[in-house]
């Protein structure tokens, strides 16, 4: 019989009869004699035949014999990465991702190999601060040696390989990443002569909402990433780009997907990327966007203070479910019924609303005098997007002038207006523009009666 042995302790005493080198997970001996196991391990051993074969296998503390189950290692199984240790060992290899854990559990992880919380904080500030942004351990200068060594051999400190970097003719900056699977996700980097740098992440390679206007929704939904790999494209940017731009001081989770349908790992993410002995971004300066998922929505403002972006994009049911279907599901009515009720408790918080301006469709006088009505008694601001055009889509951008009358209307009536160019259209790096649908998309839904003469003008 085999018996694999899972520990938390960093160094184990023992007598192999022969066999020395079985501190490594994963490794096999014959076991006579040990000390400093706990107790119940050594009244479970001692119920073993001498000379038992043993597996060291994770950092968890429980035990499997072979005829239960056959170890098999993997690669990057992690706090982060979805991996969940149900059995008591990863189904692969024991690296944990580091990016993929917060601060307090980095503190136990590291506390679980032996080492000093303050390892834990010197190995925190080097992925996330001082200008080092690690991305192995042998950028860990000033760390103990052994410690180094330790996070060599059991950690992995990227999911993210750099597989491109296109840049448009007004500066933006579009970043293609490789996934571990092969897939790829994009991130852009949006400067400002101000030096209001903002970085775009993506939280999901393609999006399930199948928003009409949004060249990723024709994508589906691919699966969520995990919160390592959203991390990871913040520090990335800060990484490759923050000398030839400047400090990057914004971050906007409107990228690929739809960021609340993948919440665990983005309020993971967002906790993440304020903490303050780390990227330490404001949490102002934090914008978590969403199409509108109300449960998620309700969620997120009782337990982040981040910034909130909610896509509105029409003033009336029928056009919102047309163009955004997520709305057949929650509605005009309980998407903005919902926010007057949180924001109430949330002081001085203002929600953003983004308009994207599809022209003949949501940019009349009337869409603009609608758009007041619903908004009453919600703190926000309203951003006006120019919709920008891609491959398979009928829409049309709304005219200059068209948008500066809508804004006006909005104006006079005391709404805060923003307005928002398209910012890298040449690159497909500009709002919407994200990703590359397969041979296998999203379906295009039916235009209601009154859009049919628009869309097929528009075509």
């Amino acid at each position: 019989m085999t018996v694999c042995v899972c520990l938390r302790m960093r160094r184990i005493r023992f007598s192999s009869g022969g066999s020395s080198n079985c501190a490594l997970l994963g490794t096999t001996f014959p076991f006579s004699n040990y000390t400093n196991f706990p107790l119940k391990t050594k009244s479970f051993l001692k119920l073993l035949p001498s000379r038992t074969p043993l597996i060291f296998t994770t950092p968890h503390y429980r035990l499997v014999t072979a005829a239960q189950h056959s170890y098999t290692p993997q690669t990057n199984l992690s706090v982060g990465s979805g991996g969940d240790g149900r059995n008591g060992y990863p189904l692969k290899d024991p690296k944990v991702v580091l990016k993929g854990m917060r601060y307090t559990d980095l503190e136990k992880w590291v506390q679980s190999h032996g080492y000093r919380p303050a390892q834990a904080l010197m190995l925190w500030k080097r992925l996330y601060g001082d200008n080092i942004w690690a991305q192995c351990s042998e950028e860990l200068e000033g760390l103990n040696k052994d410690f180094r060594k330790m996070l060599g051999e059991h950690a992995e400190f990227k999911t993210l390989n750099l597989k491109d970097i296109l840049t448009a003719s007004d500066g933006t900056k579009k970043m293609l990443f490789k996934l571990e699977d092969g897939l790829v996700i994009e991130t852009v980097l949006i400067p400002c002569e101000r030096g209001r740098n903002t970085v775009c992440i993506s939280s999901q390679v393609g999006c399930a909402m199948n928003c009409q206007f949004c060249y990723t929704g024709r994508m589906g939904l691919k699966r969520n990433l995990t919160t390592s790999e959203i991390v990871e494209q913040a520090v990335l940017a800060r990484r490759l780009l923050s000398s030839e731009v400047g400090p990057i001081s914004n971050v906007v989770f409107m990228g690929m997907g739809e960021p609340l349908h993948n919440i665990e790992n983005v309020l993971k993410a967002a906790d993440i990327l304020v903490d303050e002995q780390g990227l330490h971004f404001s949490p102002r300066k934090v914008t978590v966007s969403t199409s509108g998922l109300v449960p998620q929505l309700k969620r997120f403002l009782r337990e982040s203070n981040c910034a909130l972006a909610v896509s509105l994009n029409a003033t009336t049911d029928e056009v919102r479910s047309w163009i955004m279907p997520i709305n057949r599901k929650f509605n005009l009515n309980l998407l903005l019924g919902t926010l007057r009720e949180e924001l109430q408790s949330k002081h001085k918080y203002k929600v953003l609303f983004e308009y994207v301006m599809l022209a003949g469709v949501n940019d009349s006088v009337e869409d603009a005098k609608r758009l007041i009505d619903l908004i009453q008694g919600i703190p926000c601001k309203i951003n006006l997007i120019t919709f920008n055009p891609h491959s398979g889509s009928f829409f049309k951008p709304t005219t200059r002038e068209k948008i500066i009358e809508f804004r006006d209307i909005l104006a006079e009536a005391g709404c805060v207006v923003l307005f928002r160019w398209s910012r890298g259209d040449d690159q497909m790096a500009a709002c919407g523009q994200l990703g590359k649908p397969g041979e296998i998309q999203a379906p295009v839904l039916r235009v209601p009666s009154q859009f049919q003469a628009v869309m097929e003008a528009a075509a």
